[in-house]
């Protein structure tokens, strides 16, 4: 039995028949003496004996409970103020614990990966029933990992409640492990555990200016650099607050000709209700009321106070006081419909002299069609000359369906930026042909080759240990030049920042470190946060995010 299911410091004395859900060991302990706790002095003379029922690990898919017999002795020592003891296992069992160490052990573990909710649910069929709260309280009884000292520190901000609660990770990119969890992401909190934790050499952070500050007051010394993902975003932001504002002029460019034939597919959605269009309209009016609204306030006030003022996110206010006019939502292509592949049947048909939508359905249905008839209907109803027998009578004109997109159709400024920091390479014909558009405007060439440029020194940058930076940064100090000097305003305020934060982005552009590690532990935190449902304290977070390897 000792072989099959080893108890140390203790033999198996019997088995007892027990109930069919959990299997019963009588235990005692090995030896004939004890030493006293107080004097340790050692003695042999029995006075009695206890039973403690401490539950263990599960045998044979049965939950286990122990009789464990502890023998109390009698302290032959005269001077001392202990006149009995009882002995004590100490490497099976913890003082007045009520399971064993190496099922706490077994439970804690599981709470850790799994979160006390879950895992309470999980070790019942285990044969390890607990409690939530106790589950809790031994994830709060584990010992963390000793510190060690990180040369290389990547730091970035998580939510704890997403756009109100912001804490702070910190990631030893050596170690490839979490060094510790902060409650927020002031420049206070970062720079003192800094100061309590020296020798970090090298610290990879995002463009936060608190974060900035607070590298330069816990670590002076340390070489601070920037994230190369969020140089790209940041880029990418820039050349989308241009867009916004030059939407208007841009949308009135000529279409250029990729010179492939595109598939026939829908450009536009179906056809809404009288009480949608209605609805769209007002939206429409309360934005363009708020547009105006922004205009009026330009003169001399900040962006913050006409935010404050109007009721207005500052986004929207950006947006509204850089556009040269409204910018009008892009229109959104729809995606692949059921429908698509039968596209140039109905138009032949159609043709053809065909208007019974129920006829058309039931011949595509006939080729695989799976949709419904009403599908087919709302495609015809835009494409009729004359009315039905029965239903509407009046039919607006036009083409919703065509061969391809609309020559006025323009992407939105958000897709627009996307495709100027996307790689040349990966671009398709279509979008290569909306950029040679938008690039008809002499403004909007300049700031797509500005930015492509930009993207390109971020990507090919010469990552060399050894690499003197002022001769691995010439690319960069002379695109920094340019962008000072081009004449929009969205490109040199952008470059400005860069240089105020010069040292960073040049040591993003000449180190291989980066802030990737720091985005894939936010990953596994949030997969943790998203398993305690909100109802435990950051303390307890934080002891789950640092044990959880």
């Amino acid at each position: 039995m000792e072989t099959l299911y080893p108890l140390p410091g203790c033999r198996v004395g019997r088995v007892p028949s027990g109930s069919s859900e959990a299997l019963v060991l009588g235990v005692r302990m090995e030896g004939t003496g004890a030493r006293c706790p107080s004097c340790q002095t050692p003695s042999t003379s029995v006075h009695g004996s206890d039973v403690r029922r401490p539950a263990d690990l599960p045998a044979a898919g049965q939950a286990v409970q122990l009789e464990l017999r502890v023998r109390r002795f009698i302290c032959r020592n005269p001077e001392c103020s202990r006149r009995t003891f009882a002995e004590r296992p100490m490497w099976l069992l913890s003082y007045r614990a009520r399971r064993t160490r190496r099922l706490a052990a077994a439970q804690r573990a599981v709470a850790i990966t799994a979160g006390a909710e879950t895992e309470a649910r999980l070790l019942k069929p285990l044969a390890m029933p607990t409690s939530p709260d106790t589950l809790r309280r031994l994830i709060r009884s584990a010992r963390l990992p000793p510190p060690s000292p990180a040369r290389v520190l990547g730091i970035d901000d998580w939510a704890l409640r997403k756009g109100r609660t912001y804490g702070s990770i910190l990631v030893d990119l050596d170690a490839h492990r979490v060094r510790d969890v902060l409650p927020d992401r002031s420049t206070p909190t970062v720079s003192a555990w800094l100061r309590h934790h020296p020798g970090v050499e090298v610290i990879a952070r995002d463009r936060s200016t608190e974060y900035a500050r607070a590298a330069v007051l816990g670590a002076p010394e340390a070489q601070q650099v920037a994230d190369r993902w969020h140089l790209l975003l940041n880029g990418r932001q820039m050349m989308e607050r241009w867009m916004t504002g030059a939407h208007p002029r841009l949308r009135a460019l000529p279409a250029v000709s990729n010179g492939d034939a595109p598939p026939a597919r829908r450009h536009t959605r179906f056809s809404r209700t009288h009480a949608e269009a209605r609805a769209r309209e007002e939206s429409r009016s309360q934005r363009v009321a708020a547009y105006e609204a922004v205009r009026r306030h330009l003169a001399g006030e900040p962006l913050l106070r006409i935010s404050r003022t109007l009721g207005l996110a500052r986004g929207t206010v950006r947006k509204y006081a850089a556009a040269e006019a409204f910018p009008e939502r892009a229109a959104r292509v729809p995606g692949p419909s059921i429908l698509d592949p039968y596209l140039k049947y109905l138009t032949r048909r159609h043709a053809a002299g065909c208007e019974n939508a129920c006829s058309l359905w039931r011949e595509i249905r006939a080729q695989g069609f799976r949709g419904t008839s009403w599908q087919v209907h709302r495609w015809l109803q835009m494409r009729r000359t004359v009315p039905p027998r029965s239903g509407a009578r009046s039919y607006p004109g036009g083409n919703w369906w065509s061969e391809g997109m609309p020559p006025d159709a323009l992407a939105s400024p958000k897709q627009l930026a996307w495709l100027c920091v996307k790689r040349p390479a990966e671009r398709t014909s279509t979008e290569a042909a909306t950029l040679a558009r938008i690039e008809q405007d002499e403004e909007a060439s300049r700031v797509v080759a500005l930015t492509r440029r930009f993207c390109e020194l971020v990507r090919s940058r010469g990552v060399s240990r050894s690499a003197r930076p002022t001769r691995s940064c010439r690319p960069f100090e002379a695109w920094l030049g340019k962008a000072r000097g081009c004449g929009v305003r969205a490109v040199e305020t952008f470059a400005e920042g860069l240089e105020q934060d010069g040292d960073a982005v040049r040591a993003a552009l000449t180190s291989p470190w980066s802030n990737a590690q720091a985005e894939g532990q936010i990953t596994k935190l949030e997969l943790l946060k998203r398993q305690m449902y909100g109802r435990a304290s950051f303390d307890l977070l934080r002891r789950r995010v640092l044990l959880t390897v």
